[in-house]
């Protein structure tokens, strides 16, 4: 058990009283030395010869000056460490007792910020400690700590939102699935036709959920990637990704009469090819998907000195408030969870391949309707001659 407990504010008491203690001491023996000299410089005990000295009851005494200032230095040197101890000691205490004071005033934020972080939970991160006061190295920390619990507030909030979302679009075709099943086979006279459909619409339910899952699961993994390295860097043209993301949106533009436009240019960069043709694929999905029947796609890639780029534009309707929560999780045209096809994951999928991949992403809202999205990637010259050079040997044979 213990029974003494070495807080910040008793050793800062103590270093106190230590250095009132260390200085006292010097100060009292510096007066003890100049005390002696000064005793030791008066004219009358500089003589060498005795002196007749006339006492007050008349009587006359002859003296020696050299035993007179023995004598003197001695009284007086003990009487000054009798009587200076006493009151050193007096001022050791009030300057220990000071220094606690002085060190509980000093240390009440970080009092404040432990208690603080001793109320904390999951439930109650919006509490701060607003310090005020000067603008101190205390005041710098717990401003520090009040930024540290936004961070965690906002992150929390975000983490919650994103599971119960997650949870809602699961929901929808798990709902599906078992609602079909429990009508068709509560329904013992089920013809083959009855059941087929049944099987069509179980089918498209569980690829909505398997699209959903790995949405999901690349997500969190491009999460996790945060500011590390990517898992696989090869050269990657986005020129070439351009046409598989057109095909794979082929059928359904078509369906809905969209006009698909494209002109590339060779766009060499760094990269994980897979993610990156997931970004264009999302790309252009979403532009199919949110565009109006009889609307246009433009995509286009190229590259500067420094950079390349891929960008895409396409017809819709106006977009209203502020575009980049478009590629927020579970957003969709800036709502959350409308009836629109999809999860809303699509382009928040993009933004983080952009930024695993150290690039830079524009989205703007022109006044006429629909979105363009500009993605700028860094250009790598070493992997722009690898893909000539395989392009090549693919052409010779």
């Amino acid at each position: 058990m213990r029974f003494f407990r070495p807080t910040l504010r008793v050793r800062m008491a103590l270093l106190y009283g230590g250095l009132v203690l260390l200085v006292g001491v010097s100060l009292l023996f510096t007066c003890v030395i100049l005390l002696d000299r000064a005793i030791g410089r008066l004219p009358l005990y500089n003589s060498h010869n005795t002196v007749t000295v006339t006492m007050p009851n008349g009587v006359q005494q002859v003296v020696n000056p050299q035993q007179q200032a023995t004598q003197a230095r001695s009284n007086a040197t003990n009487y000054l460490l009798s009587t200076g101890l006493l009151y050193f000691g007096i001022i050791v205490i009030i300057g220990t007792t000071g220094g606690y004071l002085l060190a509980k005033q000093a240390l009440r934020p970080i009092a404040k910020l432990t208690q603080t972080a001793r109320a904390l939970s999951t439930e109650t991160l919006d509490q701060r400690i607003n310090l005020g006061g000067p603008d101190d190295e205390l005041r710098e920390l717990a401003d520090t700590f009040d930024a540290m619990l936004a961070r965690l507030d906002a992150a929390f909030d975000s983490q919650r939102l994103f599971v119960a979302n997650a949870s809602h679009e699961l929901r929808t075709p798990l709902s599906v699935i078992r609602t079909e099943l429990e009508v068709t086979l509560s329904d013992p006279d089920a013809d083959p036709d009855e059941l087929r459909r049944m099987g069509d619409v179980v089918a498209s339910a569980t690829e909505r959920a398997q699209r959903l899952v790995t949405s999901l699961l690349t997500l969190a993994r491009l999460q996790a990637v945060g500011g590390g390295e990517l898992e696989v860097t090869e050269p990657v043209d986005l020129a070439w990704l351009v046409p598989g993301a057109v095909h794979a949106v082929t059928a359904e533009a078509e369906e809905k009469g969209v006009r698909i436009e494209t002109e590339n240019e060779s766009a060499a960069t760094l990269g994980d090819p897979r993610l990156l043709e997931r970004l264009i694929g999302n790309l252009v999905e979403n532009a199919i998907r949110h565009n109006v029947p009889g609307g246009w796609l433009r995509v286009t890639t190229g590259h500067t000195d420094d950079k390349v780029w891929v960008h895409v534009a396409n017809g819709g309707t106006v977009i209203n408030g502020d575009v980049n929560a478009l590629f927020e999780p579970f957003r969709r045209g800036g709502r959350l969870r409308t009836a629109t096809r999809g999860a809303g994951l699509g382009l928040a999928i993009v933004r983080l391949i952009v930024d695993a991949h150290k690039g830079k992403l524009q989205a703007a809202a022109p006044p006429f309707g629909g979105l363009t999205v500009r993605v700028e990637l860094p250009r790598d010259h070493v992997a722009e001659a690898a893909l000539a050079g395989e392009e090549h040997a693919q052409a010779i044979a």
